[in-house]
């Protein structure tokens, strides 16, 4: 083996865990004791911020573990009725504060699946008590926050992990050892996209205030976002969303989340509004370039500048529906400057090979390694961030991009490339796809005659035999107990998202934003900084 490349899988494998192993490490009893130690044999006791949906589907997976469920809280109890059908016996609230103050003694670990305007709050008040975080994706709304969480795990020691389950898989570790073991060469350039939002953006006008229901607690929703009336949307509304879905060629029933059912502001459009989420980058950006950030380093101490490069729209309250991000990072140790770029891209691949067609670059059916389970069997599942379209999924519950059962393998149909996320090397090309949970080189006929390098990152437990969103959420537990920091615990989340997460503030301007990850602020532009740390209500001030 090369110098060279000893040098940097030291430096890949030493970076990974650096700060994250207590001093003594995990053999020291001391260490363990800071960490909430519990035997491997003993049961955690659970709570849940948020208990329908994504964080319902999170605790089950805990819970079917072994792990008990004391504790849950949210703030509608429609949206949370199924957790609390789920486990009878936790205790039941709408403040997690009082939920905290009440149980906090008994709780060992809390799952947090809240809005994202509200992680900060959730997580940084579970973190000061010593309790263990699994906190959904993307890690916090905007840079600051993330830092702050990235500071706060290292003080509080605690264990912890973001919820992009992709990190688990053995697909995105693979593309870390192909890329590391010099076949493509040096990266300069990589390209990452996902289609336009499911939910609606755009809006212009804010709807009338309406009835708020009597199962929300619409203050303790907002948190510590600026008050405004609660609104589910009026028939100007309505007709924007069905206009802009027929636009888009979504119908009911399509597989796309049923806005026709949903709110203004929830239980799911919130995403696309500046106040509550970061759009498709932290929702979908945060998975889909979950390989490159770990097999670059994409460390934002090596962020040079962000820069949304186009932009089909500028809405007032609103991220626009097309846009393209561009991140330059300075060389990293072992490795040349490499230049990022994020597409919300209508429709189809947003960047191929030049010279190479679609059907050129796509996989050779049944030619080349296989990387964890096959898809739609708890590997890559079709419909998420725009790599492949499903056909219908024999014997399955949930719409494509869900985390349902199925009986078989969906008819599967690349559409454009089949992958979401490439890689230019200067001696070639590799892919990734979905949340990195597939992995290939292109042309495809490079990728059949392929033999996979040596494997050198260690795997998730469970993730290359089934789904890698159980095996995220058992790496985790595994920390909780004592075992090694999770993959995506905060110290490696919390500067991934610092980053990413830049590019929701780039959204507003035009030109280069040059960071200074010292003082984490914007350089040229002090007027682009207040998008990068919120003003909160009072009584929800962050102090770490």
């Amino acid at each position: 083996m090369s110098e060279l490349l000893l040098s940097r899988r030291y430096f890949f494998f030493g970076s990974l865990l650096a700060g994250a192993v207590p001093p003594g490490g995990f053999s020291s009893v001391a260490s363990l004791k800071r960490l909430g130690y519990k035997s491997p044999n003993e049961k955690l006791n659970l709570a849940g911020i948020g208990c329908g949906g994504q964080p319902f589907a999170d605790l089950r997976i805990a819970a079917s573990c072994g792990e008990n469920v004391v504790a849950l809280a949210d703030v509608d109890w429609e949206r949370g009725a199924e957790g609390f059908k789920q486990w009878p016996k936790a205790e039941r609230y709408k403040d997690f504060r009082r939920m905290l103050d009440r149980q906090g003694r008994e709780i060992d670990a809390v799952i947090i699946g809240t809005p994202d305007h509200m992680h900060i709050h959730c997580a940084l008040a579970c973190m000061q008590l010593g309790k263990h975080v699994y906190l959904e994706k993307p890690l916090t709304r905007t840079s600051w926050e993330a830092r702050i969480l990235t500071q706060a795990a290292d003080k509080y020691k605690v264990a912890t992990q973001m919820g992009n389950q992709g990190y688990s898989h053995d697909a995105t570790r693979v593309a870390c050892e192909i890329i590391w073991s010099g076949e493509i060469g040096e990266v300069r350039e990589v390209h990452a996209w996902t289609g336009v939002a499911s939910w609606p953006q755009g809006m212009h006008k804010i709807p009338p205030p309406t009835p708020v229901p009597e199962t929300l607690d619409w203050d303790l929703w907002l948190g510590g976002a600026a008050w405004r009336p609660f609104t589910a949307g009026d028939e100007e509304y309505r007709q924007f969303v069905a206009e802009r879905n027929a636009r888009l060629g979504r119908t009911v029933g399509s597989g796309y989340p049923g806005q026709e059912k949903f709110g203004f502001y929830l239980p799911f459009n919130w995403r696309g509004f500046y106040d509550f989420g970061s759009s498709l980058i932290g929702d979908w950006g945060v998975h889909i370039l979950g390989p490159a950030n770990w097999a670059l380093q994409l460390a934002p101490e090596y962020l040079i500048s962000v820069e949304c490069v186009k932009k089909d729209s500028l809405p007032p309250f609103t991220f626009p529906d097309e846009l393209v991000i561009r991140y330059e990072f300075a060389a990293r140790p072992g490795m040349p400057p490499v230049t990022v770029y994020w597409y919300h891209h209508a429709g189809g691949d947003a960047y191929l090979p030049p010279g190479m067609t679609v059907e050129e670059a796509r996989k050779i059916p049944g030619q080349g390694p296989q990387v964890g389970p096959p898809r739609g069997r708890g590997g890559f599942i079709p419909g998420s961030g725009g790599g492949v379209q499903a056909g219908p999924r024999p014997g399955g519950t949930g719409a494509p991009g869900g985390q349902g059962q199925q009986a078989g393998p969906p008819a599967f149909r690349p559409r454009g490339s089949g992958y979401n996320c490439i890689f230019v090397g200067t001696k070639g090309y590799l892919g990734t796809s979905g949340r990195g949970e597939d992995v290939g080189l292109l042309p495809g006929k490079r990728w059949a005659e392929y033999k996979l390098p040596d494997p050198f990152l260690p795997r998730s437990p469970g993730a290359s035999t089934g789904s890698n969103h159980a095996a995220h959420i058992r790496d985790w537990i595994r920390a909780c107990k004592g075992g090694a920091p999770a993959c995506s615990n905060f110290s490696i989340a919390g500067p991934y998202c610092e980053w990413l997460l830049l590019g929701a503030a780039a959204v507003h301007y035009e030109g280069k934003l040059l960071y200074d990850h010292r003082r984490g602020e914007f350089t040229n532009n002090r007027d682009a900084n207040r998008w990068l740390k919120p003003e909160y209500r009072k009584g929800w001030q962050v102090k770490l």
